[in-house]
């Protein structure tokens, strides 16, 4: 399950729309901003037992939402029961009454569907999107774990989830560079037993500690249906649902009543100062945290723009002293964390290499005297709001984030429409307020600082600071613990009806794949498009092949660089000029390169597509090449590739590469180039791809909104004129596996808390006859939470957040990839688990699988053309890979006809284990020597680098 936070206040800024105005076109602005629905429509009532019901009709596609948020979070533990609320979260998706262990996944997959739950400081949620003949599925599930759940909570289970927990915590936090700054900062921020001062993923010892009487407990008291909210959003009929709402929910008793918790805002007496030598990282961060406010108050909506205002831009106070002044970051960064009962307003900053922290935090100080100076402008508070319409619209783009906004504004305010006042708090932000709150929380004020610094690099921290009390887990063998389970049958609760039977399917909705429309403009660009107005929104991307593989080996990175660079201003604008006109549109544009292609995608307001597409023409016909900004993102770019030295998945997928692909292949060096190949990079060399790649013969447009199809090729008229086809070949590079042996190797990092394993060969092309059947092959090995590798290393081990297998492929081809990330001291029988569970996976699955991943992947589709990025993301597709416009029914086709005997022969043609490589990333002086005696035919010791090097001295 995820862990995520959605702060009221981030989440619901993005429902406020204000348009910039320019003096020449009021008028049409305001009629505009008059004439925007920015609500959201629904139905809501409560039933005897307490539980809030909320339903909001959407008939766009044949699909439901269905959010149940409870008013409980990690707020709501006691000291040494940290981490409780989301631990419990993972509880609720392993069995009840009438649902068998690790069936509630299954079984949504099964219908076609998505769920997942997440867990913050105020609440917890759990969601399902299906396709709507199973709606009354979902409210089974859901129902069943509010009401029928506690009598089935097993020693041995909850074991298993302490076990998952804790690796969760690991990979998230343990093992990552920065991952323990959130909990040095709460804990001194907040005084000892405030509910803020813990972290949601909470202590490893507070969780290897919970009871099952704790659960039990947490589950009466904050549980019940009278401290929840049920949002259905979707294609439903209305009185047949609030049949189903009362059948499976109105016998469910009402628990405890909760309290609310009282508003606990802190002051600080004194300024503290922390330090930390990090094992992960390889770059200086300071942090600056400030206590603030709690949400949905005046001075919490001008902290948020108070955060944008310093940070946000090239013109923020920040970005301007330390980025372009005093060359010490790339990006500092500032943001209020309004929360249920208090707030913080915090300043990060991940240094440059090597700089000390002092500097910036003078850096700093330096910024609020230029804001201070300044002042806050009109033009910051407008630039601010002018993109609100836009976020509008996308926070409701889907069922699902209508049904997460609905179940907030319930949960939090006390009311669905509170979107109205939530708004007109934004609207109400002035000048003023923002300098007036800068002054009351900000300046001159107490703060906590905390400097996190590269192991052995104490030089670089902020003077005066104590070193952070961080206790690290030490590395044991792994010892089982055995649970004597008692068999005896559980006692079941009473219910009106037998709620053991799974509810009968509707009618599966018709796959109906939208029509879409193609063209080919007289410069060989070719554009594809799909006309969808369910909202006023246009997405789209201009897609050029070549990208990556264009560039010269000695200099990698050059296509990287070029796709920063042209975002960097135009020959007519600065790049702040450019910024500031893309913002006044209330649009986002931006670039990024592949391995196969550079990319500029966009997403505006129907009415500015015309505009925005001007700019995007400006930006690729008229290049500025700023010198200045050319430094600057060289030097970011080295940072960068320095920084992810630190992060053990990164190691390990691009030690991965090299492994597969060789040294001298393209795939195998990172898109960003090494620090060495950036540092020889010169603007001579950007100017060189440009003139000889950058051609409408290698390029294609999708556009899918609220825009016609005449329309989208009018506003792709200054490309039709002004950019003239050039003939650009695309480099092949050809690559096969031919591995004859098994080999595993092994990259250390010294006192990792995990290790990353991949294991994998050299597959084939996206382009090749098997691959969709290979993919579909591959889903009940590891293709979804219900594969097999995630079965057996979480859901029954415990040793891992999760594990995969999946096939990868471009015009190149890709890989078999099977990987997880696990603690440490199982890392050897993992990787046994891993070899076994894919050489057993050959002899074939049983029919009951089989119908699983045909229903899991056919009914899906229901799912699938829901938002503009999802049809965005189809034509993009069939434009890489000149698939058919029905290609998704010739997937369907590949699905529904495969027998037992074709998916056994896949498996036993794409699946051979001996001839894979395995790599782990981890600890050596525990780990490294157990896989000599395991099998493999040689086993390597290699560096950060992929390269080989020799045993020094590795303790057993």
């Amino acid at each position: 399950m995820i862990k995520t936070k959605w702060t009221p206040m981030a989440l619901m800024l993005s429902l406020f729309v204000v348009s910039f105005v320019s003096c020449d076109d009021k008028a049409e602005k305001s009629e505009d901003i008059a004439e925007a629905n920015l609500s959201i429509d629904y139905e809501k009532y409560e039933l005897e037992n307490g539980l809030n019901v909320v339903l909001h009709k959407d008939t766009s596609d044949p699909i439901v939402s269905v959010a149940i948020q409870y008013g409980v979070g990690s707020n709501r533990e006691k000291k040494g029961r940290t981490g409780f609320a989301h631990l419990f979260e993972h509880m609720l998706f392993q069995e009840s009454e009438n649902v068998p262990q690790d069936q509630f996944f299954k079984t949504i997959q099964d219908v076609g569907g998505t769920l997942n739950g997440g867990t913050w400081q105020d609440g917890t949620v759990y969601y399902e999107v299906v396709p709507n003949n199973a709606l009354e599925t979902v409210l089974w599930l859901e129902s069943d774990r509010m009401g029928f759940l506690i009598n089935t909570v097993t020693e041995s289970a909850f074991a298993n989830q302490q076990e998952v927990v804790q690796n969760e915590k690991r990979q998230r936090v343990d093992n990552n560079p920065y991952g323990h700054t959130s909990w040095v900062i709460d804990k001194n921020l907040f005084p000892d037993g405030h509910p803020y001062s813990w972290q949601v993923i909470g202590e490893l010892e507070d969780l290897q500690n919970a009871t099952v009487a704790d659960v039990k407990e947490f589950y009466d008291k904050y549980y019940g249906p009278n401290n929840a909210t049920l949002v259905i959003a979707g294609d439903f009929d209305d009185a047949k649902t609030k049949k189903l709402v009362e059948k499976y929910f109105g016998e469910i008793k009402k628990r405890q009543e909760v309290e609310p918790l009282a508003v606990q805002n802190v002051t600080l007496d004194a300024t503290k100062r922390l330090y930390h030598e990090d094992n992960f990282a390889t770059a200086p961060q300071l942090n600056m945290v400030w206590p603030a406010v709690e949400f949905y108050t005046d001075d919490a909506y001008a902290l948020d723009f108070l955060g944008e205002i310093l940070s946000d831009g090239k013109n923020a106070p920040l970005y301007r002293v330390l980025v372009e002044d005093m060359n010490l970051t790339s990006q500092p960064y500032a943001w209020n964390s309004a929360d249920q009962i208090a707030g913080k307003f915090r300043i990060s900053v991940t240094a440059n290499s090597g700089v000390d922290l002092d500097s910036v935090e003078t850096g700093i100080t330096k910024a609020f005297a230029l804001f201070e100076k300044e002042g806050v402008k009109e033009s910051d508070i407008e630039r601010i709001k002018a993109g609100q319409e836009t976020e509008f619209y996308n926070g409701i783009s889907s069922v699902l984030g209508k049904s997460f906004q609905l179940a907030q504004y319930d949960v939090f305010a006390g009311d669905p429409d509170f979107i109205e006042k939530d708004i007109q708090n934004i609207k109400n932000v002035s000048a003023a307020d923002v300098m007036r709150v800068y002054e009351k929380y900000i300046k001159g004020k107490p703060f906590i600082l905390t400097s996190f610094v590269p192991k052995g690099q104490l030089d670089l921290i902020a003077e005066n600071s104590e070193k952070a009390e961080i206790v690290e887990e030490e590395i044991t063998e792994n010892v089982q613990t055995e649970i004597v389970e008692n068999k005896k049958e559980i006692e079941k609760t009473p219910s009106k009806f037998d709620r053991s039977v799974p509810p009968a399917m509707g009618e599966t909705p018709k796959l109906n794949i939208p029509d879409s429309w193609t063209a080919k403009l007289p410069n060989q660009m070719q554009v594809y498009g799909i006309v969808q107005n369910e909202l006023p929104l246009v997405n789209f991307s201009l897609v050029m092949d070549g990208g990556h593989l264009l560039d010269d080996l000695s200099k990698n990175g050059v296509a990287n660089l070029m796709s920063d660079i042209l975002m960097e201003g135009t020959a007519s604008k600065t790049p702040l000029e450019l910024e500031e006109a893309i913002d006044r549109l209330g649009a986002s544009i931006y670039m990024y390169t592949t391995n196969e292609s550079i990319v500029i995608r966009g997403n505006t307001l129907a009415r500015n597509f015309d505009k925005t597409m001007e700019l995007v023409q400006e930006i690729i016909l008229e290049p500025r090449w700023d010198e200045k900004e050319f430094a600057r993102l060289k030097t970011s770019t080295i940072n960068g590739i320095k920084r992810s030295d630190a992060n053990p998945e990164v190691i390990a997928n691009r030690v991965y590469n090299k492994m597969l692909y060789g040294e001298e292949h393209p795939l195998a060096q990172s898109t960003s180039g090494t620090i060495e190949s950036v540092e020889a990079i010169t603007m001579e060399d950007l100017k060189a791809y440009y003139e000889n790649y950058f051609s409408p013969s290698v390029s294609k447009f999708h556009v899918v909104g609220d825009v016609s199809e005449n329309k989208a090729l009018a506003a792709l008229e200054g490309f039709k004129e002004n950019w003239k086809a050039k003939d650009v070949k695309i480099p092949e590079f050809p690559v096969a596996n031919n591995r004859d042996k098994t080999s595993l190797y092994f990259v250390d990092v010294p006192n990792a808390k995990q290790s990353v394993i991949n294991i994998g060969y050299i597959a084939m092309p996206r382009t090749d006859k098997d691959f969709y059947a290979a993919e579909v092959m591959n889903y009940k090995l590891g293709g979804s939470f219900s594969g097999n590798v995630n079965l057996v290393l979480r859901e029954e081990k415990g040793y891992t957040y999760g594990a995969r297998s999946g096939f990868s492929g471009t015009k190149i081809p890709g890989t078999f990839t099977a990987s997880s990330s696990v603690r440490t001291n199982t890392t050897g029988e993992s990787v046994s688990i891993f070899k076994d569970e894919i050489a057993n996976y050959k002899a074939g699955i049983s029919e009951e699988d089989l119908a699983f991943t045909k229903n899991a992947l056919i009914k899906s589709n229901a799912r699938r053309f829901e938002t503009q990025g999802s049809l965005l993301g189809m034509l993009q597709e069939r434009s890489a890979y000149g698939l058919d416009a029905n290609y998704i029914e010739k997937e369907e086709a590949t699905i529904n006809n495969m027998t037992l005997e074709q998916h056994k022969a896949l498996a036993n043609k794409y699946l051979d284990e001996s001839k894979m490589a395995y790599l782990v990333v981890g600890d050596a002086a525990t780990q490294y020597q157990q896989f000599k005696n395991m099998g493999f035919d040689e086993v390597v010791l290699l560096d950060k680098d992929g390269k080989e090097v020799k045993l020094k001295e590795i303790k057993k």
